[in-house]
């Protein structure tokens, strides 16, 4: 009677109503988890400090890393906080919960101790509100300091400096505690009065540096961080390209190649995939009956008899037969061995996440650290390739490609539709891209690209 099914299902939908019932407290915990994180990195390796560039001398991957894992942390907790104040308005707070005492001195002794036990309890959640709260303001409202939060933490903190009760006067002018946000970054002292121009001030700072004894100690650091960095994303990209294609092989030849022989088999399996393996197939065999033909014309070739020509047909479709019975197969285990090789790729960037946030360092400084004309001659080159008068015919060629190796029938219109849809949005992602971001960053590439475009 126990194990039957209907007691199961009671056992598990109790438990599904007990986790429902925690869900405050278990996204409390989570929330709390993740403020310690952040601590423990802060007091390990920041002095006690928030996590930025001024509290700890680390380079530039490094601290990319700290800052990944950081917002890692905070969207952490920000997302459980959202979750644990939305549950809280309808599932009881720890102080009430408890079932409701019965008449008499033992039920008076056992309600004594719930209130006491819960008590406990909310001022143990009350410590840990508290204790997220102070982790989380040094990286919202700490006007000494640049933070670094998430991309929706600095939208909050902008409109908050936005809707202040300030005059309008007041909010446009650059004091020291106003707020001012740079690619998710909180920058709280980043407007001051100088009596020096800064382009002045930015040459005697690099004559200061110069001058700096430890100034040859921090070449060499930055050196040495980006030889680490360009020598762990040359070996993730490798990664990236040769698991998956050896994932693909493997499989292929020793996976699913011999699953998909044994349930097809080799005489009985059918030969054409597709109407247009079968077409291609038919005129391979007319255009080699032609050349029988011609060739005896010419007398190049003996005259032979009708029996004999026939002979020959014959055996060229068996040799077509097998051919295309052995691609037909082949494009079946094309689509289960570059499926496990997708398979295989997202397993790597999700296992290697530190690596990708290297890389995106890695690639943004060999972008950005181009010339100009170099910047332009790429743009150009990659709008040319992909979105240019001459991309349909690279388009064409791709899709049915990719069509013959998966074993898919080749329909025109869909070709046709993804011709006339997709380059003209890649198109528009990379004008936005040079609106958006190219524009602030190097105005001077983007001239560039105008004037080598007309």
């Amino acid at each position: 009677m126990n194990t039957s099914p209907w007691n199961r299902i009671v056992k598990y939908l109790y438990s599904l109503h007990q986790w429902y019932r925690e869900t405050p407290e278990r996204a409390l915990e989570e929330a709390y988890d993740a403020a310690l994180a952040i601590k423990a990195i802060e007091d390990e390796h920041f002095g006690g400090q928030g996590i930025s560039e001024r509290s700890g001398e680390y380079g530039q991957s490094t601290l990319s890393y700290f800052k990944s894992e950081l917002q890692k942390y905070l969207k952490v907790i920000q997302t459980r906080m959202v979750e644990f104040n939305a549950s809280r308005s309808f599932l009881e707070l720890p102080e009430r919960v408890g079932a409701q005492p019965k008449t008499g001195h033992s039920a008076d002794h056992h309600q004594h101790g719930l209130h006491l036990n819960n008590k406990d309890r909310a001022s143990l959640i009350f410590e840990k509100l508290e204790f997220i709260d102070g982790v989380i303001d040094k990286y919202i409202n700490n006007s000494r300091s640049t933070a670094i939060v998430p991309v929706v933490t600095s939208v909050n903190v902008q409109a908050k400096s936005t809707n202040s009760s300030s005059p309008p006067d007041k909010k446009n002018k650059g004091s020291a505690n106003s707020v001012q946000i740079h690619d998710g970054e909180v920058d709280t002292n980043y407007e001051e009065v100088n009596l020096l121009p800064r382009s002045l001030l930015g040459t005697l700072n690099r004559i200061t540096k110069d001058l700096d004894p430890g100034a040859e100690k921090e070449v060499v650091k930055n050196f040495r961080n980006s030889k680490v960095k360009t020598i762990i994303s040359l070996r993730f990209i490798l990664l990236l390209i040769l698991v998956p294609l050896l994932t693909n092989q493997i499989a292929k030849n020793f996976l699913v190649g011999p699953v998909v022989d044994h349930f097809r088999g080799k005489e009985n399996a059918p030969i054409f995939i597709n109407v247009n393996l079968e077409e291609e197939a038919f005129q391979e065999l007319e255009r080699f009956e032609q050349h029988l033909k011609f060739e005896r014309l010419i007398g190049i070739a003996p005259s032979l008899s009708l029996e004999e020509t026939e002979k020959k047909i014959a055996e060229k479709a068996v040799e077509l037969a097998e051919e295309y019975r052995s691609e037909s197969g082949g494009a079946i285990k094309n689509i289960f061995a570059d499926l496990i090789s997708c398979i295989a790729f997202a397993a790597i960037i999700v296992t290697n996440k530190k690596e990708i946030e290297i890389l995106k360092s890695f690639m943004d400084d060999v972008i950005y650290g181009l010339s100009d004309s170099a910047k332009a001659f790429v743009i150009i080159l990659f709008t040319d390739v992909f979105v240019g008068f001459h991309s349909p015919h690279g388009w064409e060629v791709i899709l049915e490609g990719l069509s013959r190796h998966l074993g898919l029938p080749e329909n025109r219109q869909f070709i046709f539709l993804f011709i006339a849809t997709f380059p003209v949005i890649l198109d528009t992602v990379f004008k936005y891209w040079i609106f958006r971001y190219l524009n602030r960053s190097s105005p001077s590439a983007v001239a560039t690209y105008k004037n080598m475009n007309e």
